[in-house]
């Protein structure tokens, strides 16, 4: 999908949000200013000259980009905090949610020849990061292709789009958090292994038939899990005929065939799956099993942990229950000390 057409029809989503929207229109005090086709002294063109810029050291930098559509593939690896407070902003009307985002970074790159996270139009790599108001997209369709690839810890992602087909955000590793956002796919969109991870006030637009999530570990002591609460799940306008009632909330994500053999069954090994949905409100009906097995092996579901509470919505349905999950459960006790609670839900 094509960032123009964004905003054409998520607008409606979130229009209760726009009476509270502030905007960000101007880089912040001793921000790094990124401008396409700029020729202001001590401004970049790109993301990448920018960060490129910055000293590989514990000093705090910020970055603030100007309206346009970014084709680059970026990379977050610098040892220092990358802001003051863990920042990049993206120009925006309304920081609340995605809806008035003006920045798009957009790549397009198959995982099936380089791999999951050498795909990322934007790969994270580093501690206390957190981005604001920006768009990123891969655009490449018949594959696995990531637009967000995430090994970082205590990252947070706020009123940030994410845009792909199948594997679009890649929550692997570390603690994050994606809230007031948007994300969409079709195949196993929001995937990963041993991240920790939790979704607040989200809109999650389903493309095709498929699954939301893919979600696997290999140890019951692997504390990670997926935590989603207080998401909107609906069609994407442009989602192939017979979506509706055809896709899944989830299913165990096996990483490989050496961690979980299912043709080998003396040598296989238990795959470990948490997905917690809590308060969703369904405007699209999912498959009514809600569950899949992973290529049709009824066990790999045996050490699966799915839940779901407080459903709303056309398309709900009586689902299991989920108490006791919440963002502590997800990301760790310690999740106020890095959360930016303006968009805490």
């Amino acid at each position: 999908m094509h960032y123009e057409t964004l905003l054409t029809y998520i607008v409606p989503v979130l229009l209760i949000k726009i009476a509270l929207a502030a905007s960000r229109t101007s880089p912040p005090p001793e921000a790094i200013v990124v401008r396409q086709g700029t020729t202001t002294a001590g401004e970049f063109s790109t993301v990448n000259e920018a960060l490129l810029s910055i000293p590989d050291d514990t000093s705090n930098q910020t970055l603030f980009l100007f309206p346009g559509i970014y084709f680059e593939q970026v990379h977050i690896t610098r040892t220092g905090a990358v802001t003051a407070s863990g920042q990049i902003y993206g120009y925006t009307l309304d920081t609340t949610s995605y809806v008035q985002n003006q920045v798009a970074i957009t790549f397009n790159a198959s995982a099936t020849s380089i791999g999951d996270d050498a795909s990322g139009t934007l790969r994270i790599r580093k501690t206390n990061f957190s981005m604001y108001n920006m768009n990123v997209t891969n655009t490449f369709l018949g594959s696995q292709a990531v637009a967000i690839s995430q090994f970082g810890n205590q990252v947070g992602l706020y009123g940030c789009a994410f845009i792909g087909f199948q594997d679009t955000l890649y929550a692997n590793a570390g603690s994050q958090v994606y809230l007031q956002g948007y994300i969409e796919g079709a195949v196993d969109f929001i995937f990963g292994s041993h991240g920790l991870a939790y979704f607040g006030g989200n809109v999650i637009a389903v493309k095709a038939p498929g699954y939301i999530t893919a979600n696997g570990r290999d140890s019951d002591s692997d504390p990670g899990s997926y935590v989603f609460n207080q998401n909107t799940v609906i069609l994407a306008p442009d989602a192939a005929a017979g979506t509706s009632g055809a896709f899944y909330l989830g299913r165990p994500w096996v990483v490989s065939s050496t961690v979980f053999p299912f043709k080998h069954h003396d040598s296989r090994k238990k795959m470990v799956h948490r997905v917690i949905f809590k308060n969703t409100v369904l405007e699209a009906t999912p498959n009514p099993a809600l569950w899949s097995l992973w290529d049709g092996e009824a066990d790999s579901v045996d050490h699966v942990t799915f839940a779901d509470s407080n459903t709303t919505g056309s398309g709900a349905a009586d689902l299991d229950r989920a108490e006791g999950y919440n963002i502590s459960t997800a990301v760790g006790q310690n999740w106020e000390s890095w959360v930016d609670m303006d968009y805490f839900v």
